[in-house]
């Protein structure tokens, strides 16, 4: 057996004590206090960085850098949503409690929810009319007041169309159509008037001597045009149609009072021994007799018969 001297034996064990200090600590050279933990794995610690959020860099307002005499049509040149950045104008929508002003166009949902009519300003309009005008054409010369209108173009034909945000492009108020007409074009007869009047009912206007027929029973538009073609055309013939027991009718059995017809005119010209025609103030006692005859006696119908009487009989 090999025997070391003592010395020896222990620069050895100091020695391997140094290897084992300087595999296994984690402190700088020279320190050999703290060890570090044994990685089993042998795999490298990863750094986790933060991440840097970049903001975005918020531009001014499209309006501040606007000119004044800009073509408005180029920046809005059709129908879109509300836009506050866009329309260099102080627009306010909304309510608010306790008095305080309406919320401003920044922000604004209620601004973005109705629909806007900002591509449609006069100057768009005028520029869209002149270039509509060459399809079409010109007015017709004839026809240069309203009484010509009339005359020649008796019946008015009106119906609406609307152009809304829904889901369908079909309105139920689209249907209605309203024919309108002058009972004077018509050229009936006093027998036929009366007879249509009592036909039409409550759609005629007598101020305006104007017959207004309202069709809205079919689905379509068409249909309620026809429709109230129709009930004109079966208005005229039968207003004019003449019944077997009509010519039976007497002035006793009419419903109103016609003084042309009746004996208070014959006794007026037995009293002046002339024509109604040429009787002076004739026409206003006509017409005080028939309001009272028809109207049935009340205050005014008894005074205007009253001043008709005297004018006539010159007191």
């Amino acid at each position: 057996m090999l025997h070391l001297p003592k010395n020896l034996e222990n620069l050895i064990f100091k020695t391997r004590e140094k290897l084992l200090i300087a595999a296994y600590s984690s402190s700088p050279e020279g320190k050999h206090d703290q060890f570090r933990a044994l990685n089993i794995r042998n795999t490298r610690e990863h750094i986790q960085t933060r991440r840097q959020i970049r903001k975005t860099p918020v531009l001014p307002p499209r309006t501040n850098k606007m000119a004044i005499d800009q073509d408005w049509g180029n920046v809005w040149p059709g129908p879109r949503s509300f836009h506050p950045a866009t329309v260099p104008l102080p627009i306010r929508q909304g309510f608010t409690k306790k008095g305080a002003p309406s919320p401003d166009k920044y922000a604004n949902a209620e601004l973005m929810k109705i629909p806007n009519f900002l591509h449609l300003t006069p100057p768009v309009i005028k520029r869209q009319c002149e270039a509509l005008k060459k399809f079409c054409t010109s007015w017709p010369k004839g026809l240069d007041s309203d009484s010509k209108i009339e005359k020649l173009f008796p019946l008015e034909l009106t119906t609406s169309d609307y152009c809304h945000s829904s889901p369908t492009i079909r309105d139920p108020m689209a249907r209605i159509v309203t024919l309108q007409f002058k009972l004077g074009s018509l050229k009936l007869d006093s027998r036929a008037v009366d007879k249509f009047l009592r036909l039409a009912g409550d759609r005629y206007n007598k101020e305006t001597d104007t017959v207004t027929i309202v069709t809205d029973r079919c689905p379509l538009k068409k249909q309620n045009t026809d429709y109230a073609m129709y009930l004109l055309t079966a208005l005229y013939h039968e207003s004019k149609k003449i019944e077997p027991w009509e010519e039976l009718k007497s002035h006793a059995d009419m419903e109103y009072y016609d003084w042309e017809k009746n004996e208070s005119k014959k006794s007026v010209e037995a009293l002046f021994g002339v024509k109604s025609e040429e009787i002076p103030h004739i026409n206003d006692y006509s017409k005080a007799v028939t309001s009272y005859m028809n109207e049935g006696e009340n205050d005014y119908t008894l005074m205007k018969y009253g001043e008709a009487v005297r004018q006539i009989l010159n007191l």
